[in-house]
């Protein structure tokens, strides 16, 4: 059975996608720790870090890193933080936000009721961020589809 992220990426749910490219998307989580909060995903399905193949692991912290950039460009943030969980979604996931501060770095923090228009302008700036950055050809010019 598909994980909760193929059918974001097959299009079976909706997402914010403000990367892809051929291995992994970027989506913005519906619960973020800070405005901006995104995750990079892999398109195949790897359940968890310790699986991942390390050229797969390589490029997805590649992303993270553009992302982590551009978050810290659009939020005037003194950090970009990384974190990899996983324990909701048995599908590899990194964390990227931008952070101010240790509490930046706990899920406990999690916001459940980010009203669905203060989600999508996070992306649009996040997604102008990256162009910015040179990454354009990576922004999904149908921010509903993470397809090349």
């Amino acid at each position: 059975m598909p994980t909760l992220f193929t059918r974001i990426i097959d299009g079976q749910i909706p997402g914010r996608f403000v990367w892809a490219d051929d291995r992994a998307v970027v989506l913005l989580t519906i619960a973020p720790i800070t405005d901006g909060h995104a995750l990079v995903v892999p398109r195949d399905e790897v359940e968890q870090l310790t699986d991942a193949p390390d050229d797969l692991l390589a490029h997805l912290v590649q992303v993270a890193k553009a992302v982590g950039r551009a978050q810290r460009a659009a939020w005037d943030a003194p950090r970009a933080a990384l974190l990899v969980a996983g324990f909701e979604v048995p599908h590899l996931h990194l964390h990227v936000l931008p952070a101010w501060d240790e509490s930046s770095l706990s899920f406990d923090q999690a916001r459940h009721d980010v009203p669905a228009a203060e989600l999508d302008a996070a992306a649009e700036r996040l997604r102008d961020a990256l162009r910015a950055a040179g990454h354009g050809d990576h922004v999904p010019t149908d921010v509903t589809s993470p397809a090349l």
